[in-house]
């Protein structure tokens, strides 16, 4: 497995894998695929920070993008939608491509990646409730689920907010 940067050539792959990874039989398109779409539009698109995972035949089985975000207008980064292909779950996709978008914010300077997730998941790669870094939701019903890895030591502090396709879900 190869984990890159996404090419322009990758983006029917990336949304075929996101498809297959977040949809439900016949309930149409997922709503993470057109989040996308939106997202690349947006001026919060960054893509050093969308990465694909590949096999060694060169096939997308997996993507993950940060997206800008801020706190209180102090720049951060929004992680997500992440997709794995079904029949490559739990294999070791999902956390390579974790490790390599938070290796290149951190590498990109940045200070702050938030994301909503399953707290035993991303607890793995350092996340922890945002409330207890002083980062408030922009949704206080996501709770714990509302996660912050610091990637600097002085974290900003305030409320976090998505890139703006992220709002209008």
């Amino acid at each position: 497995m190869l984990v890159r940067r996404e090419r322009p050539e990758d983006v029917p792959a990336i949304e075929a894998v996101t498809t297959a990874a977040f949809g439900k039989p016949g309930e149409g398109e997922p709503v993470e695929t057109p989040l996308l779409r939106a997202l690349r539009a947006d001026p919060g698109w960054l893509p050093a920070y969308s990465l694909v995972a590949e096999d060694a035949g060169g096939a997308v089985i997996g993507h993950v993008v940060c997206t800008r975000g801020d706190v209180d207008g102090t720049p951060a980064l929004g992680l997500g939608p992440i997709s794995v292909a079904p029949a490559r779950q739990r294999t070791g996709v999902g956390s390579a491509l974790l490790h390599a978008v938070l290796a290149a914010a951190e590498a990109g300077g940045e200070r702050l990646v938030c994301l909503v997730g399953d707290p035993a998941y991303y607890g793995r790669f350092g996340f922890v409730p945002a409330a207890g870094l002083g980062i408030a939701s922009p949704e206080p019903e996501w709770g714990a689920y509302f996660q912050a890895r610091p990637l600097a030591p002085d974290p900003p502090r305030g409320t976090f907010a998505y890139a703006e396709p992220f709002r209008r879900l």
